[in-house]
C-alpha cells in the first residue's frame, strides 16, 4: 500500500481535527444541552429577508450576473456597504481596501499565508481562537504569548523569535468578546499593541467577527480606527481587520471580508485568484440586498435574545458552580470561560459529562497554542434558552462539585 504519509508536504503534520467542529455532531442528539457550539441560533436567522432576496435575484435583471464569475474583489455594492458600516466605528476607508471572502476562516488562512514562512512567529492572546491557530499552523509557524499589559520588552519577543529560526510577523487577536474567553481588551491595552507593533514593525490582526454583539458597557474604538487616527488614515496603517455576516446574518453564506491597506488587499487578491477566484456571486448579492434593508434591525434582534441567555448563563453560574471555581462575565459576544481548580482536566470532565449529564462544552486546553491550561472550559449562551441553560448549568454545577469532592 502507498505511504501517503511519506508523500504528504511537511506542514500536513500540523493539521489537527477541530474539536469544535467534532462537537458539533452533538447538537444533533436531542437529549444533549449543548453549550459547546459558538454558533448563531438559526431561529433568528432572517429567513424571511433571505427569500425575498433570492426571489428577487432569480426574477430580475442580475439573475445572469449572479450566476456568473464575478471578481475577485468581491460584489462592489456589498464593499460599498461594508465601508459605510466600518464608517460608523471608526475605520474611515474606501471599496477599494475592502476584499470579500469566504467567511472569516478563509481570510485567517489567507492572512497565515501572505505572513508565516516555516518558523515564523505569530503572537497570539492565551488562549486564542482556535480556527485561527488551525489556519496558521499549516504554513509551520511558532507562537509566543502576546502580552498586553506592557511586561514584555519588543527584544524579548525578537529573542524569543530568533532561538526558533524566524522572526515575529504579526499579532493576532479578538478585541472584542473575544472567542473563547469572551473579554474585551481595554483601551490603554490597544494602544501598548499599536506601540509594540510599531516597535517590532509588525502587523496586527484584528479579528472582529463579534463586533456586532454587544450588550451593554461602552464601546471601545476598534484597533483598526485607533490606528487610523493616529496616522491619518487607511493607507498607512498596520492593523488589518477581519469581519464576517455569520453571527449578525447567517452563516451558511460564507460571506466575510477584510479590510486593509491596498498592499495588503493586492496579495489578497492575488491569492484568491489562485486559490477560489471569487466568493459566492449571489450570495454577496443576497448578503447585501439583506444588510442594506435591515442589517440594524436584525442586529437590535438578536442583541436583545443574546443579552438575556448572558445573563441567564451569569446567574446560572453565580447559583449552581462551586465558588473555587471562577468565570469572565462578558459584555457581548457568544461565550463565557470557566476556570476550575487546578488538577482537574476539561477533556475528562466533558466525557463525564455527557455520559451521566448530558451537556455538552469545549474544553479549554485547544484554545491554548502550547495545549496547557487543560482545567479550562468554553461556554457559549447563543443557542439554549434561558430555561435549558439554567438545567444545563445545574447538572454541570453538580458534576464539577462531585469532582471536586471526590479529589479531596
Amino acid at each position: 500500500m502507498l505511504d501517503w504519509e511519506q508523500i504528504f508536504a511537511t506542514r500536513s503534520s500540523r493539521m489537527r481535527a477541530s474539536e469544535i467542529r467534532e462537537l458539533l455532531k452533538l447538537l444533533d442528539q436531542p437529549d444533549i444541552i449543548s453549550f459547546a457550539g459558538g454558533i448563531p441560533d438559526p431561529a433568528l436567522f432572517p429567513d424571511v429577508a433571505f427569500k425575498e432576496a433570492y426571489s428577487d435575484i432569480f426574477s430580475g435583471a442580475q439573475v445572469n450576473a449572479a450566476l456568473q464569475y464575478s471578481v475577485s474583489e468581491g460584489y462592489k455594492p456589498l464593499r460599498e456597504w461594508i465601508a459605510r458600516d466600518v464608517a460608523k466605528i471608526g475605520i474611515d476607508c474606501t471599496p477599494d481596501n475592502v476584499f470579500i471572502t469566504s467567511g472569516s476562516q478563509q481570510a485567517l488562512d489567507y492572512l497565515g499565508k501572505l505572513f508565516l514562512s516555516p518558523n515564523d512567529t505569530a503572537l497570539v492572546t492565551w488562549p486564542t481562537y482556535l480556527g485561527a491557530l488551525s489556519a496558521f499552523n499549516a504554513y509551520e509557524p511558532n507562537y509566543d504569548q502576546l502580552s498586553l499589559n506592557g511586561n514584555r520588552t519588543p527584544e524579548a519577543y525578537r529573542d524569543t523569535a530568533a532561538k526558533t529560526g524566524g522572526a515575529v510577523k504579526f499579532a493576532y487577536l479578538s478585541a472584542d468578546f473575544s472567542n473563547p474567553t469572551g473579554e474585551t481588551i481595554d483601551l490603554a491595552a490597544r494602544e501598548r499593541l499599536l506601540a509594540l507593533a510599531d516597535e517590532l514593525d509588525i502587523a496586527i490582526l484584528e479579528d472582529a467577527a463579534y463586533q456586532h454583539l454587544r450588550y451593554d458597557g461602552e464601546a471601545i474604538p476598534p484597533i483598526m480606527a485607533l490606528d487610523i487616527a493616529r496616522r491619518g488614515g487607511i493607507e498607512n496603517t498596520r492593523t488589518i481587520y477581519s469581519g464576517s455576516f455569520s453571527k449578525t446574518l447567517a452563516p451558511g453564506l460564507r460571506v466575510g471580508f477584510v479590510v486593509a491597506a491596498m498592499p495588503v488587499i493586492r496579495k489578497l487578491v492575488l491569492m484568491k485568484q489562485a486559490a477560489d477566484l471569487h466568493s459566492s456571486t449571489i450570495n454577496q448579492i443576497a448578503i447585501e440586498y439583506v444588510a442594506s434593508r435591515g442589517f440594524d434591525a436584525q442586529v437590535a434582534k438578536i442583541r436583545s435574545v443574546y443579552s438575556k441567555r448572558r445573563d441567564a448563563m451569569l446567574a446560572a453560574l453565580d447559583k449552581y458552580m462551586p465558588k473555587t471555581a471562577t468565570w469572565t462575565r462578558p459584555e457581548g459576544g457568544m461565550f463565557v470561560w470557566v476556570t476550575l481548580p487546578e488538577g482537574m482536566d476539561g477533556a475528562e470532565l466533558l466525557a463525564k459529562s455527557i455520559a451521566t449529564e448530558k451537556v455538552a462544552f469545549v474544553p479549554g486546553k485547544a484554545f491554548y497554542a502550547d495545549g496547557s491550561n487543560a482545567n479550562t472550559l468554553r461556554m457559549s449562551f447563543s443557542c439554549a434558552d434561558e430555561a435549558m441553560i439554567d438545567e444545563g448549568i445545574k447538572r454541570l454545577g453538580r458534576l464539577v462539585s462531585n469532582a471536586i469532592r471526590t479529589a479531596a
